[in-house]
C-alpha cells in the first residue's frame, strides 16, 4: 500500500485525488487545499472542490494560508507517507517538505513549455495543435523540475477550454496512477530552461478586446469562455462566436453583415461571426435582438 499526502486545489485536482481515494493500493492519509474563499455577489464562503471530496471520504484535510509557515512544514513532516502528490496547488512547496517524501507534480502543459499558472488557456491563445501533461519530480522552482513522463493529445481547431480541460484531467488522472506504481526518480529527464516558457495568472482584464486581429480575438474566446470572458470596452459581453476568416482588411469593429442570428464584424484583419451577447446589466441574448434594440445595422460599429 502506497501512503500519499495529496495537495491540490480545483476540479483537475479533485479527479486525480478521486481516483487516488478509490485505488485498492493506494492510501491519502492528509489532504492540503486552499483556504475556503467567498463566492458570488453574497460572498458565501466556499470550500474548494478537493476540500469536499476529501472530507467526503474521511481523510483530514489542512488549509494553510501559507505552507512555508514553520508550524504547517511540521505538520506535514509529521505524517509518513511514501509519495506526495501535487496537482494544480497554487503553493510553492519549501525545501523540507520536498525532502520529506518524493514529491510528484502534475502539470498540464508540456514542460519546458508553460511553466505558471494558465497553462491550458496559454495553448489556446497560441493557437497550438497538441497540449499534455507532464508528470515531474518537483524541486525548489515553478515547475522546473525533472520529467518523469509526457502524455500528449491533440487540441481541436474550435476546442473550447471546458473541453480541453476534461481531456487533459482525464490524462492527468491515469498518468498519476501510472506513475505511483511504476517509475522513480532513475528514468527522469532534466529539462531545458533555454527551451522554456511561463504563463501568469488570469486577470478580468485579460478578457478585454478591439477588434483587431480575429484569429487572435477568437482564440481569447476559446481560451477565456466562461471566465474571464471576452468584452468589449462598453462592458458589451461576447458570449458566442465563430471565427468568419482571417485574412481580410478593414475597419475594426464594423458590422459588415446580418443573417437572421448572427452577424459578421470586421477585424484589423479577418472578421468574426457572432451570435449571442449580453449587454452591462442585462440578460444575454441573441445579438441580431441587440441590434434591433440599440437601432444599428451594417456599416455601424459594434458597441
Amino acid at each position: 500500500m502506497t501512503r500519499i499526502i495529496f495537495m491540490g486545489t480545483p476540479d483537475y485536482a479533485s479527479s486525480i485525488l478521486e481516483a487516488l481515494i478509490t485505488a485498492d493500493d493506494i492510501e491519502v492519509v492528509s489532504v492540503y487545499t486552499q483556504p475556503d474563499k467567498p463566492v458570488g455577489r453574497k460572498a458565501v464562503l466556499t470550500p474548494p472542490i478537493v476540500k469536499v471530496v476529501a472530507e467526503k471520504a474521511n481523510i483530514p484535510v489542512l488549509q494553510p494560508v501559507r505552507l512555508r509557515d514553520e508550524s504547517v512544514v511540521n505538520e506535514v513532516l509529521s505524517t509518513p507517507c511514501d509519495m506526495i502528490i501535487v496537482a494544480a496547488y497554487g503553493q510553492i512547496l519549501p525545501k523540507a517538505i520536498l525532502e520529506h517524501a518524493p514529491c510528484v507534480n502534475l502539470h498540464a502543459s508540456i514542460l519546458p513549455h508553460y511553466r505558471g499558472a494558465s497553462p491550458i488557456q496559454q495553448s489556446l491563445l497560441n493557437n497550438d495543435t497538441q497540449s499534455g501533461v507532464t508528470a515531474m519530480w518537483m524541486d525548489e522552482g515553478l515547475d522546473t523540475g525533472a520529467i518523469i513522463k509526457i502524455e500528449m493529445l491533440p487540441i481541436g481547431a474550435d476546442e473550447m477550454v471546458s473541453s480541453l480541460y476534461e481531456r487533459l484531467t482525464d490524462t492527468a488522472v491515469n498518468l498519476t496512477l501510472d506513475v505511483i506504481r511504476n517509475w522513480d526518480r532513475r528514468s527522469a529527464v532534466e529539462q531545458k530552461d533555454a527551451d522554456s516558457t511561463s504563463c501568469t495568472k488570469i486577470t478580468k482584464l485579460d478578457g478585454l478586446i478591439d477588434f483587431s486581429d480575429a484569429r487572435s480575438i477568437y482564440n481569447r474566446y476559446r481560451a477565456f469562455t466562461p471566465w474571464p470572458g471576452i468584452y468589449l470596452d462598453s462592458g458589451l459581453k461576447i458570449k458566442e462566436m465563430r471565427l468568419e476568416e482571417s485574412e481580410s482588411c478593414g475597419v475594426a469593429g464594423t458590422i459588415i453583415q446580418i443573417d437572421k442570428e448572427s452577424i459578421v464584424v470586421q477585424c484589423t484583419k479577418g472578421s468574426l461571426r457572432i451570435i449571442r451577447v449580453q449587454a452591462p446589466s442585462k440578460q444575454e441574448t441573441l445579438v441580431v435582438d441587440y441590434l434591433n434594440g440599440k437601432r444599428i445595422g451594417c456599416g455601424h460599429t459594434l458597441v
